[in-house]
């Protein structure tokens, strides 16, 4: 085997139609105003024209019938592209069902994150690329307001193309709020001052398809060692890794690593980029200086994996493409340069 050529994502118009879809848990059916909030931002800003599917508000709703909606979504020659609601944890179990021949046949760009690995890499795997982010409840439906880091590269991503360098935010938030709380509607949670990017051998230029996504996922994927290709069709690709609210301990994100490292996988990469690890949720708000410890420990479990199974490789932490607010919007299979002299990230759209 080797490494797919990848479809490029067509540009979408005015007025186009785009699937909303729950491939994961059903966050419309839990929490249909923040929901509503996301769809009218998506038509106001964005001009586009949602379209629901029968389980974007079913909570609960089987895999089969999952997938089934993603089918008709892919399916339907006036829907442009496909925006994933939210996150979850069980979207691995819907992949089975699945048609790869319909999907290859009728690609379009499918947008998410966390969970959404599941999706994203499955379409990678019959080189159709995508974009990892864009959450609808969490970035469109945003307390306050649309963020221009979010708002400018899913923009870029579905409307204008072209490319955009990516930057350290001044302020960020990894601070939840229980949407559950009517409160919720007009809640801003606090920002903080962003750590920034920090550069470990910053040596080179790299400019090639992305693959990876969320770490936790990707682990997933390769226990059950279905949708992962031989380790040689990733070699040369950026490497895109975030952690999720559930805040894996370094140990564990070091020995997800080292399971990687272990089948030849995690040495493909010359370059890895890591997203801002979110230290807090919803029950644990732990005080600044914990906060700024996770997030060392999480680095440093990550620089111990590759100086052992990719030592040459270039990394650069602290980029916003992850669980913490704003996030950009980055190819999935499309082309990202990492130009580590010029200490600049551009995503290519």
């Amino acid at each position: 085997m080797s490494r797919p050529e990848f479809t490029a994502p067509g540009r979408l118009s005015a007025g186009d139609r785009v699937a909303v879809v729950s491939p994961s848990f059903a966050g419309p059916g839990r929490f249909p105003a923040r929901h509503e909030v996301a769809m009218r931002r998506l038509r106001a800003d964005f001009g586009l024209v949602p379209v629901e599917y029968p389980t974007t508000r079913q909570v609960g709703a089987p895999p089969a019938d999952r997938a089934r909606d993603l089918m008709a979504a892919f399916a339907d020659p006036d829907i442009r592209a496909v925006l994933a609601t939210i996150g979850g944890d069980d979207q691995l179990t819907v992949l089975p069902h699945l048609d790869p021949a319909l999907v290859a046949a009728n690609p379009k760009p499918f947008l998410g994150y966390s969970d959404n690995t599941n999706l994203l890499n499955w379409l990678w795997n019959l080189g159709v690329a995508g974009y990892h982010g864009g959450s609808t409840m969490v970035h469109l439906a945003r307390t306050a307001g649309l963020h221009p880091v979010s708002a400018g590269s899913l923009r870029a991503a579905l409307l204008t193309g072209g490319d955009v360098d990516l930057y350290p935010v001044g302020e960020f938030t990894e601070d939840e709020i229980d949407w559950a709380d009517a409160a919720s509607a007009s809640t801003v949670p606090p920002t903080a001052p962003s750590p920034g990017w920090a550069w470990h051998q910053p040596d080179r230029v790299v400019t090639a398809p992305t693959w990876g996504g969320n770490l936790e996922i990707l682990h997933w994927n390769l226990a059950a060692n279905r949708w992962i290709r031989p380790v040689e069709d990733y070699a040369g690709c950026v490497l895109l890794l975030e952690t999720s609210e559930e805040m894996p301990p370094a140990a564990e994100v070091y020995r997800m690593l080292r399971n990687a490292g272990e089948r030849g996988l995690l040495g493909q990469f010359p370059a890895v980029v890591v997203g801002t690890a979110k230290a807090a949720n919803l029950s644990v708000r732990p005080t600044a200086e914990e906060r700024g410890r996770y997030r060392a420990g999480q680095r440093d479990a990550i620089l111990r994996a590759l100086g052992e199974y990719n030592p040459g490789a270039m990394a650069v932490f602290g980029v916003d493409i992850g669980h913490t607010d704003p996030q950009w919007v980055v190819p999935y299979g499309g082309s990202m340069t990492v130009d580590g002299p010029g200490r600049r990230i551009t995503a290519h759209f």
